[in-house]
């Protein structure tokens, strides 16, 4: 049976409109003999056939847990427990679409208010959503409200050191509107906020690594009227002073690291959270708890009327995708480990990263560029740092990202990631790799 909904009358009035007289002159463009190609396919194999060649070619791969993994730059290697992936393909979460109907959803509700009750705590603000595509729809959607709020205030304040891609993103989200996206260069106190400003946004940390302190940024940002927006590391958050404790109005963050795989780049997580007074003004779903007519503890969607579903042009933004099965296993990873498990994969990231630095700061040639950082650091190398990658590749080492994939005149550096999956042996591993790569 095909699906297709349009009636002959209909076909005929859409080539009446375009001065055709049937579908063959509508494609009397192509020659005869293209529109019907012969396909020559290879003959039919089973399944068992199937699963072998596609398990050849995915040998081909470079998976982080055949090689020595010091990959980062927004998607991270952390360990994820057994029993994350198993609670989330549980059937009852297969479809878990917007939960619109409270009273047959109410598993996907509670766990939509777990994930933001310990988001929430985790950036020290008031509410948080569920959810956006990822780090870079959080950061842009952010920054997105903060223009809605005053669309007086026609410029957006970036830090230099941001992610390339989240760069990318928010400036095709901003390319329609007569909006001035400036970059500042250093620590977000040292940014030049004015009376055009409708946010100023700081890393924490840095796409470096770099991290700086936020609460003299946050108070030069309200000083000049403007919100104080903060692209934070989750994990990082279990560790530090929360980005909401030191005068954040909106913090976001890429969720991957939450127990969720890399897969290749996606999907991820986009995290978002803001202060009670602009909740209202917050994209994506909220759930809240109430009470049913017999006083039974229940979740439901909340504040729907600022949404797009029922708003239309009038909303903020027109983002509803809640990143389901993301979210959940996020909020599964963090019931799971608690904040004391959290602190600890984060101390074990801190003090990883720090012996990895010290040891490669004191390779010939090689400097560790940072001052202060979590997990990830950057290296100045003596030679092009694509060279290196290469050389270590072909020995089952990524050593991390050549930043010249994003700007060519940044040849020599090489962004570095150490994770609490990264062991004593394997880090000095690397440490003796680059050292033979650079003679």
């Amino acid at each position: 049976m095909p699906f297709i909904p349009n009636a002959e009358s209909d076909r005929e009035e859409m080539l009446q409109a375009i001065g055709k007289r049937s579908v063959e002159e509508l494609f009397s463009d192509v020659p005869a003999r293209k529109r019907f190609p012969k396909l020559k396919l290879p003959r039919a194999l089973s399944e068992q056939e199937v699963l072998r060649e596609i398990g050849a070619m995915a040998t081909k791969n470079r998976g982080a847990d055949k090689v020595s993994w010091f990959l980062g730059a927004g998607i991270y290697n952390h360990f994820i427990p057994a029993l994350v992936p198993a609670l989330a393909s549980r059937g009852e979460f297969l479809t878990a679409y917007t939960p619109y109907q409270p009273e047959v959803s109410q598993g996907t509700l509670q766990a939509i208010f777990e994930y933001q009750s310990m988001a929430a705590r985790l950036f020290g603000v008031s509410v948080v959503n569920a959810s956006h595509y990822d780090g870079a729809t959080a950061l842009a959607e952010a920054a997105l409200m903060a223009w809605k709020l005053d669309e007086e205030r026609d410029k957006i304040l970036l830090p230099e050191d941001l992610h390339p891609e989240y760069k990318a993103v928010l400036e095709t989200y901003f390319s329609s509107f007569d909006v001035e996206i400036a970059e500042y260069r250093g620590a977000p106190e040292d940014a030049g906020v004015d009376e055009r400003c409708a946010c100023l946004v700081a890393g924490y940390p840095c796409f470096s690594g770099e991290l700086h302190g936020l609460r003299r940024a946050a108070e030069r940002a309200h000083a000049a009227g403007a919100l104080f927006i903060v692209h934070a590391d989750p994990l990082m958050c279990a560790l530090l002073e929360s980005p909401g404790a030191q005068g954040a109005d909106i913090v976001v963050a890429e969720g991957q690291s939450l127990g969720n795989p890399m897969n290749f780049g996606g999907p991820g997580l986009g995290m978002m959270g803001a202060t009670e007074k602009l909740m209202r003004r917050m994209p994506g779903r909220i759930v809240g708890e109430a009470r049913d007519h017999d006083g039974r503890r229940g979740f439901v969607l909340t504040l729907t009327a600022r949404e797009q579903h029922i708003r239309r042009e009038k909303a903020v933004s027109n983002i509803c995708s809640n990143q389901g099965l993301v979210m959940l296993q996020s909020c599964i990873y963090m019931a799971a480990l608690g904040a004391g498990g959290m602190r600890q994969v984060a101390s074990l990231c801190y003090d990883k990263a720090h012996y990895a630095a010290s040891l490669i700061d004191g390779l010939e040639g090689f400097r560790v560029r940072n001052r202060s950082f979590f997990k990830e650091f950057l290296v100045s190398t003596p030679m092009p740092a694509q060279t290196i990658v290469d050389k270590l590749a072909r020995r089952k080492i990524m050593p991390g990202i050549a930043l010249s994939r994003y700007d060519s005149a940044r040849e020599k550096e090489l962004l570095v990631c150490v994770t609490e999956l990264n062991g004593k042996a394997e880090i000095d591993h690397l440490v003796a790799a680059l050292k033979e790569a650079a003679l």
